[in-house]
């Protein structure tokens, strides 16, 4: 089993950028595929972009392709998303969440995810 925690989250002006990060403990990600999804208020739950620890596979959402990317640190357990050219549409609480799987898709339901983390806001405004 693993636990995650997201850090990082906080308040950007449009154009702005911020880092992410996903904490593991409890199991190496190595056995798992990792997202990030996002959730706006009245919206549902949105994959952004995921990854594949083991085999460095990525995948983004169409929405921040060119503005975010995600990545690992195998040592710390971790895993980023750095984002970049921040939109008001970004606005959002930011979950990591993880799933014993090979590989990754950005438009993944998150019911396939096990391992949800407690979720970091960040908010872009002017």
């Amino acid at each position: 089993q693993v636990q995650l925690v997201e850090s990082g989250g906080g308040s950007v002006q449009p154009g702005g950028s911020l880092r992410l990060s996903c904490a593991a403990s409890g199991s190496t990600l190595d056995y798992y595929s990792v997202a990030w999804f996002r959730q706006a208020p009245g919206k549902e739950r949105e994959g952004v972009s995921c990854i594949v620890p083991s085999s460095g596979r990525q995948a983004y959402t169409d929405s921040v392709k060119g503005r975010f990317t995600i990545s690992q640190d195998n040592a710390k357990n971790t895993v980023y998303l750095q984002m970049g050219s921040l939109e008001s549409t970004d606005t959002a609480v930011y979950f990591c969440a993880a799933a014993p799987l090979p590989y990754c898709q950005a438009d993944l339901p998150a019911s396939l995810y096990d391992y949800w983390g407690q979720g970091t806001q960040v908010t872009v405004s002017s």
